[in-house]
């Protein structure tokens, strides 16, 4: 399953939708709003994408990670919109026989989502600044050398 929405994410539909007699494992990733980035606080969050690029693009990651990895099933769901803290902007639910390739296959998929996906993150921050994050940038890291 891939969706992109402006509706807010069912991630407990979305788990669902990967459970499987096959699989003895099911792992589900939600990527929220956090409030902290770079030690600047964040107001809120704004997604944009190109619809059908983005799906395609979607389905094309899927379809890797069942050749790469021993998956039951995927599915994956991105919001776009306006987002406020602590909401859910993109889901991730894996299913596999085992835990190793359903974790496996998540990490992988969501790290290689935010590279290759058009999909782009406006930060608007408590200050008034505003930041643009597109696919495919270099991670910023904080002062511990963190990924954020």
């Amino acid at each position: 399953m891939i969706e992109l929405t402006t509706e807010p994410i069912d991630y407990n539909q979305l788990t669902e939708s990967v459970r499987d007699h096959a699989a003895g494992a099911v792992t589900l990733f939600l990527g929220t709003v956090r409030e902290f980035t770079r030690g600047v606080q964040t107001s809120w969050l704004e997604y944009e994408a190109y619809p059908d690029m983005a799906r395609a693009s979607m389905a094309e990651l899927e379809a890797e990670a069942c050749q790469k990895f021993t998956v039951t099933k995927i599915a994956i769901s991105h919001r776009t919109g306006m987002m406020a803290l602590g909401e859910i902007s993109v889901a991730i639910a894996v299913s596999s026989p085992h835990r190793d390739q359903a974790f496996e296959a998540g990490r992988w998929l969501i790290d290689t989502l935010k590279e290759r996906v058009p999909i782009w993150k406006k930060e608007h921050f408590a200050d008034g600044r505003e930041e643009w994050q597109h696919p495919g940038m270099t991670p910023q890291t904080n002062t511990t050398g963190a990924k954020l």
